[in-house]
């Protein structure tokens, strides 16, 4: 009966790992179609974005149910406590992306309704680099990688000079014209959204260390973080 028992047990985790990982597959689809919207001045593009919200909200959902049976039912310990109080957290973290790519599709709807303030360059590259960290770590998390997850904690710096860089250009269009505040605030918007989502696929990186090395590295210095540790 306990191997059975055990074997149950693996599945469920699986089944658990597989809905984050759909989870994850969802937002990174809301965030290229949230951009895309903008770039390709697609209101469809971004309604899509804002009505598909309710399968990543269905999605946290669930998993926080499979997460709170299992801590109930099954009272694991050690590294399978980790991975369900992990998959809790990233769920989370995947929820609020999901928010702020229905942030940036309101925001993408009211700029295409006027002609573009500027060439789009910074954000769609910057919207690639928040995809790929969102997208890397979900792949640590699949692979127990902790160097890929460090990789990713890295990654935020990047974006964040990239934040700067767009707010100073558009920060450049509002004072040579006032007409330009509107559309310049939006696009500054959508790029402090970007920016959060890479601070959220960062926590997840974190989670990912925490589940592999059994180490709470939030609020430390990423150098010192987990290279060369064990």
């Amino acid at each position: 009966m306990k191997p059975h028992t055990s074997r149950t047990f693996e599945a469920d985790l699986e089944r658990l790992q597989e809905r984050i990982l759909r989870m994850g597959a969802l937002v990174e689809q809301a965030i290229a179609d949230a951009v895309g919207a903008l770039v390709d001045r697609s209101p469809d593009r971004a309604r899509a974005v804002i009505g598909r919200d309710h399968e990543v909200n269905r999605h946290e959902v669930e998993i926080d149910e499979q997460c709170i049976e299992l801590l109930a039912l099954r009272q694991p310990a050690a590294t399978d406590l980790r991975l369900i109080i992990t998959g809790l957290k990233i769920s989370t973290d995947l929820e609020r992306i999901g928010d702020l790519a229905v942030n940036m599709s309101q925001r993408a709807l009211e700029l295409v309704e006027h002609p573009p303030l500027k060439p789009l360059v910074d954000l769609p590259r910057m919207a690639d680099a928040v995809r790929e960290m969102v997208r890397t770590s979900l792949d640590a998390y699949v692979g127990r990688d902790p160097d890929a997850a460090q990789d990713v904690c890295e990654s935020d710096d990047i974006v964040d000079r990239l934040n700067e860089q767009i707010f100073r250009e558009l920060l450049t269009y509002m004072m040579e014209n006032p007409a330009n505040i509107s559309r310049a605030l939006g696009l500054i918007l959508i790029a402090r959204y970007l920016e959060r989502i890479a601070d959220h696929a960062t926590n997840i990186s974190e989670m990912v260390i925490y589940l592999v090395k059994g180490k709470d590295i939030r609020h430390t210095h990423v150098p010192d973080r987990v290279r060369g540790s064990s």
